[in-house]
């Protein structure tokens, strides 16, 4: 049917442009986080591309949910700008003729938003505090970049290498601040190397250099030059990160039904279908009056898809907290808004005697 195919060809226009739109902007959001975070010491500047990528990926359905709801909600709301609504009701197209296009369109994406939440998204957490883990466990002398000043795991050393590295292992002209217990230690030398001893632990090997320890104009501050001086460099021992329930596959999730994750399992079912029927929604909220603000509706769409993903968001936290049952948070939510959808379509569908009075 010609009206099926235009509708449907409108939505998927939109949703290109939407995706993008909404998509770069996540992108950006992450890569600011990230930056920020490189900045003060607390990811490796090396580690941010690979971040952005599993954040991306983890946020991607709810991208996917939004781009869906504004896909319908765009063209409609331009239909009944321009009066081709009217064309479509003189035809004897009733507003419902809408759901089928919507649905044709909506469930493909919803499929897509199902797999990622179940699969993808779960994937994605496990390998982003993973690889932070990984970050994290890494010694203080993998941080050090030539002609860079950088921050300790601990936070409490800095250091400072002139030149890399060479061939031989060695590290030239080498920095070192640290303060324990309010004190400030300044080392400075001109060749450094990293050994690990019979037990494990490292050291960085500082030679042919100087120590200022204490507070300079005092009685207690000290310069010492030597020829050898060994840093202990602080290393966590190696433990296993803790999972996250939004990290937990959901496989895992199913076999062990505790509080936590039934919460997490009760957000990852809703997502998928609050985006089914969110796109529906976007039907009736899609009306517009030409003669009134063109943003009111999006304004309230907006609103709208903010309210439901706190709805739950909500819902999520009862059942982790024990305070709801998970099946009661699974349907109690998508519930009221089929109520508030069916409401809607009623009140689009009706002719009240004023209006017919009007006409």
């Amino acid at each position: 049917m010609i009206f099926r195919r235009a509708i449907r060809r409108e939505f998927r226009h939109a949703a290109a442009g939407v995706f993008v739109a909404l998509f770069a902007i996540l992108v950006t959001m992450v890569l600011i986080r990230l930056l920020g975070q490189a900045a003060g010491g607390r990811v490796p500047p090396d580690a941010v591309v690979a971040l952005i990528g599993f954040g991306a990926l983890a946020q991607l359905p709810i991208v996917l949910a939004l781009t869906l709801f504004i896909a319908v909600l765009l063209p409609l709301s331009r239909s009944y700008r321009d009066s081709e609504m009217v064309v479509w009701f003189a035809a004897g197209l009733p507003l419902t003729a809408f759901i089928r296009p919507v649905l044709q369109f909506a469930i493909p994406v919803v499929v897509v938003i199902g797999v990622l939440t179940l699969m993808v998204t779960p994937w994605a957490n496990m390998q982003s505090e993973a690889y932070r883990s990984a970050l994290e466990q890494r010694d203080d002398t993998t941080r050090v970049a030539p002609g860079i000043f950088r921050e300790s795991a601990g936070g409490t050393r800095v250091f400072f290498v002139e030149t890399g590295a060479a061939e031989d292992g060695r590290l030239r002209n080498v920095f070192v601040s640290s303060e324990e217990a309010g004190r400030l230690t300044l080392i400075a030398s001109a060749t450094g190397s990293v050994i690990v001893d019979d037990r494990g632990d490292r050291f960085v090997i500082l030679e042919h250099g100087r120590r200022y320890d204490g507070v300079p104009g005092t009685a207690g501050f000290r310069v010492v030059e030597f020829e050898r001086y060994e840093v202990l460099i602080e290393e966590r021992e190696a433990v296993s990160p803790t999972v996250r329930a939004k990290a937990t596959p959901t496989r895992d999730l199913l076999a062990q039904p505790s509080k936590r994750n039934l919460g997490e399992l009760a957000g990852r079912i809703g997502l998928p279908v609050a985006a089914l029927l969110l796109a529906v929604l976007a039907i009736p909220l899609s009306f517009v009056n030409p003669r009134a603000g063109r943003s009111t509706n999006l304004i309230f769409a907006i609103l709208a898809f903010l309210v439901y993903s706190n709805i739950i968001s909500v819902s999520e936290a009862w059942v982790t907290q024990g305070r709801v049952q998970f099946g009661l948070a699974v349907v109690l939510p998508h519930l009221i808004v089929v109520c508030v959808l069916a409401l809607m379509f009623y009140r689009r569908l009706a002719v009240s005697p004023f209006w017919r009075a009007r006409a």
